[in-house]
């Protein structure tokens, strides 16, 4: 064969541009002279790019396309050659190979294999996330031509402990694998397309074709790739076109990138933007000097100011002071180049968005985001959601994000965990749930069975926990009550019957998986149907479910002869399986905006290009550690190491920053923590720390992130009002509880949300035991006992009084938290009850527990009725009376009793006083008493003193509060007192408390 033939474009140049038109006019202007041309492109995205470059330069006249081939230069799938048209050839090259094993195959395969080795000792999930790095690291080394039998001559006493081990586990794994691929007549998915890649290179080496054969863009840093190039570049009608190469860079820095494996610099030399090209040149056996410019009519010519302001910013290691020290960079090599520190990722994309957004204005111009964060390009995508755009994401989005798989994952979830609150709430409440019922009457549905037996402590498990939960569904603000229950028993037996299929393996033990997929499929489309549209028309349309129904196909397939999974691991395992497919993008999005990644924006220019997120991490990617290999082992078995993903990710962006117009953005944190700038920004900021530049990029800064906080900024910032709503007389409560009153005094506005909007607060769903459960167990448990036996006389009344309180704790007591804390508690709080009683017995003719009374109040508005339920009413032996209250919690201090800021006790008094419990003869009250009962040494008798006109004045002191609201200019002001605002307040959010607050405790809460 002929010298290689080889071409570059400058870093400056468009490429497919200058591409298709250096093929032009190659190949001639006649519309099908380029369809005998095959032009080999790293992805498959380039080859669309290309395509629409020759038909932009076409104009309106016909044209036929040449053939274009993706190569993958980095993960890519699959490889389309001709393989019937190879082996016409003859002499046998190796097309006719077993096919590569499915993706899901082989991970399904894996974890079977790492579950077997591990003996069983790990979780399906666990093993298929180990699984996925073993199957990495065969992709690698199958790529680097390796074999894995050579993994024993790796040293194991030069290893630590752990990697011993780990080595120990693998060989025999990578033998297993071998056999399990030979039964399954296939062979992994690198080798298959290492194995095209040598046979097609193999072929035109014996065969070279006649027709033109072109590579372009690839930097060949995978072997099988390389030597196909080296191969197209000797072809008599071939070429191979390399994006970037520095011809311009001075000996000594390109003897510094040119080094080979054995030399001591090697390592530190893959980190150079270069070192992939000068590599692939060696292997060529070729030099700079050999390299020529590819001829592009009409396209413009390289900004050598530009080249020399990167070359030297990123120049290597050993070069860097003598580039640093020369003369100062021209300034007009950094016109068009901006650099953008954000405060937050959120604040970096609204930038972006606001300079694409703006790009706009000017008629035919384009601009491009090129970030490796998926993160940031998401977010991107929203911020122009705010002008109706929507971008041509290349990244797409992870197929388990989509709507119909998080519909999946979720149904997966609330079955397994047994229609627990929150998975149940989250699956039903999901856009594609209906159970076949009209989609807003299915909604209204889901809202009554959350409010009626989801909020509050978690119902019992399984469904018929959940139609215990709606047995007693009575709200006294609705008058359809009853409908309510009849339609929440309907959901109930249509959600039964609907995962019915799925529900039945909860209890099967391990079952086949692909029996797990199948029965979760058609629970999915049972819940997803509504009354018009069957749930397999929604549950796979548009992109996201295309997508889903063939991951669905793909693994059901897969797992045909899978072992055995129980039903309480599939959903971690659909999650691993699922992680790493991505939904594309329809093609025919916004025309002139786009998100790139790197490899992707190595071919293709937009007349604006935004870096985004220069930090370390990002640009380079993170180096994820393989839990299969160490850095010297992997060293030592001959597998590339992090420095040559840094290398390509540093060649990625010299491609983007000698576009005309760049701008380079960062977050200087991101999830709280400061982040590291990217150490290529920081190179180009050193190199021009004294220039003119900074000076102008400051202030083009500082005005685009006024800009952008613009966006958001309100017109103007009106201090909130504290509300003080006043409601006409007739729509004012007449009818309050003792407790009430101190609520009354202290929060007005509760009053008006409780009694007036009758407002009731929700509880949490799913909501764990509190406080107020305590004491509701606490009181129920004392109630119960006294009601069977009053009077503590016994030996065994503690014990009574605990088989009470088991009673009152119920179901509470089959949670952890509970019984080893609260009922530690009880127990102490009954031993000390049983104690107390025992001294004041016979001091106590008759008690009365939990009694209802009520008083009524002749007002100048009106009749009002003062009600109460007195926790304990003591009739004493002198004929008075003790009025007790139970506390849990902290008991009011003296001082607020007796200044009528805890009104209860008093007004409970007066109650008693004037006979207005039921079955309690009214009689004096001498004593006023808190008993504390919070389990602690400080648990006590807590008893008011000067109690002698303490009820007559809590009654005078109500009458004068009654009288003031029955003005009906009287406005239920919210904490008109803040420093005697309550500790708790259910209507706070309500009143918007945190806006207009001035500071203290109730700013806070």
């Amino acid at each position: 064969m002929r010298p290689p033939r080889v071409y570059t474009l400058a870093p400056g140049v468009p490429f497919v541009d200058a591409l298709a038109a250096g093929l032009r006019a190659r190949l001639g202007a006649a519309p099908e002279a380029l369809a005998t041309a095959r032009i080999f492109l790293p992805t498959r995205r380039a080859c669309r790019a290309l395509s629409l470059a020759f038909v932009r330069q076409a104009g309106e006249r016909p044209i036929l396309l040449p053939r274009m081939t993706p190569l993958g230069d980095v993960d890519e799938d699959d490889l389309a050659f001709d393989e019937a048209e190879a082996s016409g050839i003859g002499g046998g090259y190796g097309f006719d190979l077993p096919p590569a094993i499915s993706r899901l195959r082989r991970h399904l395969l894996l974890t079977q294999l790492v579950t077997e080795a591990l003996g069983g000792a790990s979780r399906p999930a666990q093993a298929a996330h180990l699984a996925g790095e073993l199957a990495r690291l065969f992709d690698q080394v199958h790529t680097e031509r390796l074999d894995l039998r050579d993994l024993g001559r790796l040293v194991p006493d030069d290893l630590a402990r752990h990697w011993q081990v780990t080595l120990a586990f693998l060989q025999p794994l990578a033998s297993r694998w071998q056999a399990m691929l030979d039964t399954e007549g296939c062979i992994d998915p690198a080798l298959h397309r290492d194995r095209l890649l040598s046979a097609q290179a193999a072929a035109w080496r014996m065969h070279p074709p006649s027709t033109p054969v072109i590579a372009a863009g690839s930097t060949g840093s995978q072997p099988a790739t390389a030597d196909l190039l080296k191969v197209i570049a000797s072809l008599p009608a071939g070429a191979v076109v390399l994006p970037g190469l520095d011809t311009y860079a001075d000996e000594d820095v390109w003897r510094a990138i040119d080094v080979g494996p054995d030399e001591p610099d090697f390592a530190l030399a893959q980190t150079h933007p270069q070192f992939g090209l000068a590599a692939l040149l060696r292997r060529f056996g070729i030099t700079r000097e050999d390299v020529r410019p590819w001829p592009a009519p009409g396209i413009g010519d390289v900004d050598l100011g530009r080249a020399e302001l990167i070359r030297r910013a990123l120049a290597p290691a050993a070069c860097s002071e003598r580039a640093f020290a020369a003369p100062p960079i021209a300034p007009a090599a950094c016109d068009g180049i901006a650099a953008i520190e954000a405060a937050s990722p959120e604040e970096e994309a609204r930038s972006i968005a606001l300079i694409m957004r703006q790009t706009l204005e000017a008629p035919g111009r384009t601009a491009a985001l090129v970030t490796p964060d998926r993160l940031l390009a998401r977010r991107v995508g929203a911020a122009l959601d705010r002008w109706g755009i929507a971008i041509d994401d290349s990244g797409g989005q992870p197929l388990s994000e989509t709507g119909p798989a998080t519909f999946l994952r979720l149904i997966a979830r609330m079955v397994v965990e047994r229609f627990a609150p929150v998975p149940l709430l989250a699956a039903l409440k999901h856009p594609l749930a209906a159970c076949g019922q009209a989609p807003t009457l299915f909604r209204r549905h889901v809202r009554d069975l959350e409010h009626h037996a989801l909020r509050g402590l978690r119902p019992a498990p399984g469904m018929d926990g959940l139609r215990q939960a709606i047995t007693p569904v009575s709200d006294p603000d609705r008058a359809d009550s009853p409908a309510v229950a009849d339609d929440l028993a309907h959901l109930l037996d249509a959600l039964d019957a609907a995962t019915q299929p799925f529900a039945r393996l909860r209890d099967c033990g391990a079952v086949s998986l692909a029996e797990i997929v199948a029965a979760h499929v058609a629970t999915a489309e049972a819940l997803g149907a509504t009354d018009r549209i069957p749930g397999s028309k929604r549950l796979w349309r548009s992109d996201a479910g295309e997508a889903l129904a063939g991951f669905i196909s793909e693994l059901a397939h897969a797992a045909r002869h899978d072992p055995l999974v129980a039903l309480a691991e599939y959903p971690d395992l659909l999650d691993v399986l699922m992680g790493g497919c991505v939904v594309r993008p329809r093609w025919g999005r916004h025309p002139r905006l786009a998100i790139w990644g790197p490899l992707e924006a190595r071919l293709q220019r937009a007349d604006v290009m935004i870096l985004g997120s220069l930090n370390e991490e990002s640009w380079p990617p993170k180096a994820h550690p393989s839990p299969w290999m160490s850095r010297p082992m992997m060293q030592d078995f001959g597998l590339p190491l992090p420095e040559r993903r840094i290398g390509l990710s540093a060649h990625d962006f010299a491609q983007c920053l000698a576009a005309p117009e760049v701008w380079l953005t960062r977050a200087r944190r991101r999830e709280g923590a400061p982040t590291v700038p990217c150490r290529w920004l920081l190179r180009l900021q050193t190199l021009l720390r004294d220039s003119a530049w900074m000076r102008n990029n400051a202030e083009t800064a500082r005005s685009l992130l006024h800009w952008q906080r613009q966006l958001d900024e309100p017109a103007a910032i009106v201090p909130g009002k504290a509300p003080a709503p006043t409601p006409p007389g007739e729509a004012r409560p007449r009818r309050l509880s003792v407790t009430q009153v101190e609520t009354w005094i202290r929060d007005p506005y509760a009053i008006y949300a409780r009694h007036i909007l009758k407002l009731r607060p929700l509880k949490p769903i799913d909501a764990s035991p509190e406080a107020a459960d305590f004491g509701t167990c606490v009181h129920t448990a004392i109630r119960r006992f006294l009601e069977d036996k009053p009077n503590f006389a016994r030996d065994d009344d503690e014990e009574r009084l605990l088989v009470c309180g088991r009673d009152a704790f119920g179901e509470l007591m089959q949670r952890p938290g509970v019984r080893a804390f609260w009922w530690r508690r009880f127990e102490r709080i009954a031993r000390w009850i049983v104690n107390t009683e025992r001294t004041r017995r016979d001091a106590v003719a008759a008690s009365g527990v939990e009694i209802d009374g009520a008083i009524e109040l002749a007002t100048p508005g009106g009749a009002f009725l003062l009600v109460a339920k007195a926790d304990r009413i003591d009739r004493l032996t002198d004929g008075t009376l003790s009025v007790i209250d139970y506390k849990t919690g902290e008991p009011p201090s003296e001082k607020d009793v007796l200044a009528g800021l805890a009104p209860q006790l008093p007004l409970e008094a007066a109650i008693a006083e004037a006979g207005g419990f039921t079955g309690m003869r009214p009689g004096p009250v001498a004593a006023l008493e808190y008993w504390r009962l919070r389990g602690d040494d400080k648990d006590g008798v807590k008893r008011i003193k000067a109690i002698d006109t303490l009820a007559d004045d809590a009654l005078s002191g109500l009458r004068e509060l009654i009288a003031c609201f029955d003005d009906p200019r009287t406005p239920y002001a919210s904490r008109p007192r803040p420093h005697l605002a309550p500790h708790f307040d259910d209507y706070a959010h309500l009143a918007r408390v945190k806006e207009w607050a001035g500071g203290g405790d109730e700013a806070d809460e």
